[in-house]
């Protein structure tokens, strides 16, 4: 299979967020594709904030699959936007809810996490 480029990834998140259709168009067509990335964590946020855990769970699995399958810059945009965001979805959940998120996040995911706060503790003391 060909590496998924941020075209093909745009196509795949119009597929997967049919709410964000729309805006996930216009960010494309001004070639934003971080836009189009933060677009979906904020998508994400607002299902966390009604406690719609295994929905989101169930999205950051097929952003796994668009992770896994992508060409460096779509993975570059993933590890710096997406998978840095759940940091803020730690301090939305519930405790309950992190652990369940946590619990359910791919293995990839958990590894780009876990070394991102490794860095942070290190750089800033967080």
């Amino acid at each position: 299979m060909q590496a998924i480029n941020k075209k093909i990834a745009v196509e795949y998140l119009k597929f997967f967020y049919p709410p964000l259709r729309s805006e996930i168009t216009q960010l494309s067509v001004q070639e934003n594709f971080a836009g189009v990335i933060q677009a979906t964590i904020n998508y994400l946020k607002d299902m966390l904030q009604e406690s719609k855990i295994y929905i989101v769970a169930h999205h950051i699995k097929l952003m796994d699959w668009i992770y896994r399958n992508g060409d460096s810059y779509v993975r570059t945009i993933i590890e710096n936007l997406f998978v840095r965001s759940l940091e803020s979805f730690k301090k939305h959940a519930k405790d309950q809810h992190w652990k369940l998120l946590y619990q359910y996040m791919p293995d990839s995911f958990q590894v780009i996490y876990n070394e991102q706060q490794k860095q942070d503790q290190l750089f800033f003391g967080k």
